[in-house]
């Protein structure tokens, strides 16, 4: 919004009960002493040029979730609070700038810088932060007191808060020496509740808006990098100690995420994001870092990264590994091969068959990701022999043969006339009927395993059953060697 424009008073507006109220204001119209709950009548007898626009909730939640995402760089632990707030657990994090002061300052300084009016509390509950950064002043916010805020700030409803008001009760402190079974009777176990959670009687837990990985790390730089040598050095760094947090816990990882934050990074932009996945667990620091070194050309650093992010986003249990005289593990060499070509040519283009079980030739083998479980093994038909090579879909041929079941004596494919010379069969195969369309439209199926005069073998098949006055369709569908 233009600074012109932010000087005039403004409000969003909603329909409540057939009326359009206030539902937010800047601060041009509360100077005005227009604020949210004003009906638009008595706002703008307050002030007649009074600009309005109706409230969009969901674009302002989809802008909360954005906040939330962005906040991540302080805390893995981040949540919308509807409907202007965001929560961010900090426990444990405060350190990596400076201190609870120096976090929320330059919190608050870069949402102030992306134009939002914004205010921070930091407290031990989130009950508390709530109340605190809405109604206290910038002294009280600082030293988290609680006794004398106006008992709204425990987030009960306006009924509860007027009743209790009736009773002369109008501030947090002034709960402490009412007798509890009395409220609860009065006013409902909420209120209670609301009380013991904002002095962390009572546990108030906070749902991230994404899961926390269990696996985590994070590196600040006192000054940003920006040269693809310093960023593989940093990621190096990150991947020893997530992979020693995972040793120690007996993981490895499947899957990674590495996120970069520039120092230009707008609040509602998503951090760069890279995601290496692998076909068996890993933690070896050095293999991980081959892998990445490829996907850190994506990264564009701009004027600077200022904070990287490395999670374990998918884990397995990983036990000990026996590794070799040259240090890889036994097939160290193998898995890593076949991450390479996952990362270049996509999870669908590298692929490894399994048997299935099933009689249809074209559907006894499946083909699997290498990152997939391989299924208990199915055994195929003992003493069917089956070709090594099948042709998708099979090609019709053009055979004669005496009828009904004899194998054919001659066929015509692609052009060349091949003699049998020697032939077994026929093996009948039925369609699949819970399964049409893998049967490729061919109800039954008699097989023919044929070798022509020069040797060579093939597998032809003729399609449905004999019927006098009808021609057989014969297809080849294989090689036997």
């Amino acid at each position: 919004m233009p600074a012109e424009q932010r000087a005039r008073p403004f409000a969003l507006l909603r329909i409540e009960r057939q009326r359009r109220v206030v539902v937010a204001v800047n601060r041009a119209a509360a100077a005005m002493g227009i604020s949210p709950g004003h009906s638009l009548a008595d706002a703008r007898a307050l002030e007649p040029g009074l600009e309005v626009a109706e409230a969009t909730p969901d674009t302002d939640s989809a802008l909360l979730g954005r906040i939330a995402d962005w906040a991540r760089r302080y805390s893995p632990c981040t949540a919308v609070d509807e409907p202007d707030g965001v929560v961010i657990d900090i426990t444990g994090c405060a350190h990596l700038f400076g201190g609870e002061g120096a976090l929320a300052a330059d919190l608050t300084g870069r949402l102030r810088a992306a134009g939002f009016a914004a205010r921070a509390a930091i407290a031990a509950t989130p009950t508390a932060a709530w109340g605190i950064v809405r109604f206290a002043d910038a002294e009280e916010r600082r030293r988290e007191r609680l006794d004398g805020l106006p008992l709204a700030a425990l987030r009960l409803q306006a009924e509860t808060v007027e009743a209790l008001h009736a009773l002369g009760l109008r501030r947090i402190g002034d709960l402490h020496a009412m007798p509890r079974a009395g409220l609860a009777a009065r006013f409902g176990e909420k209120l209670l509740q609301r009380y013991d959670q904002a002095f962390g009687r009572l546990d108030e837990p906070i749902s991230p808006r994404r899961p926390v990985p269990a696996f985590r790390e994070r590196l600040s730089f006192a000054e940003p990098i920006a040269t693809p040598e310093s960023i593989a050095g940093a990621l190096r760094h990150l991947l020893r100690r997530l992979c020693a947090g995972l040793e120690a816990a007996g993981q490895g990882a499947r899957r990674l995420r590495l996120d970069a934050h520039c120092i230009d990074q707008r609040v509602d932009d998503e951090p760069q994001g890279l995601t290496l996945g692998t076909s068996r667990p890993a933690r070896d620091p050095a293999v991980l870092a081959r892998l990445f070194a490829p996907l850190l050309e994506r990264i564009e650093p701009g004027p600077g990264l200022e904070t990287l992010t490395l999670a374990a986003t998918e884990t397995e249990p990983l036990g000990a590994i026996q590794i070799g005289m040259d240090g890889e593990g036994a097939d160290g060499g193998l898995v890593e091969l076949v991450d390479r070509l996952v990362l270049r040519l996509g999870d669908r283009a590298v692929l490894r068959l399994v048997p299935r079980e099933s009689w249809l030739p074209e559907r006894c083998v499946a083909p699997l990701p290498p990152g997939q479980p391989v299924p208990a093994p199915k055994p195929w038909p003992a003493g069917r022999p089956r070709p090594l090579r099948l042709l998708t879909p099979p090609e019709p041929v053009e055979a004669i043969a005496p009828l009904p079941d004899d194998p054919p004596l001659q066929f015509l494919w692609r052009g060349v006339r091949h003699r049998v010379r020697r032939a077994d069969g026929p093996e009948r195969i039925e369609c699949e009927w819970w399964r049409p369309e893998g049967s490729l439209g061919l109800a039954v199926r008699d097989y023919y395993r044929v070798e022509d005069g020069d040797g060579r073998r093939f597998w032809l098949f003729r399609a449905g059953l004999y019927r006098p006055g009808e021609n057989p369709r014969w297809f080849l569908h294989g090689f036997l060697g």
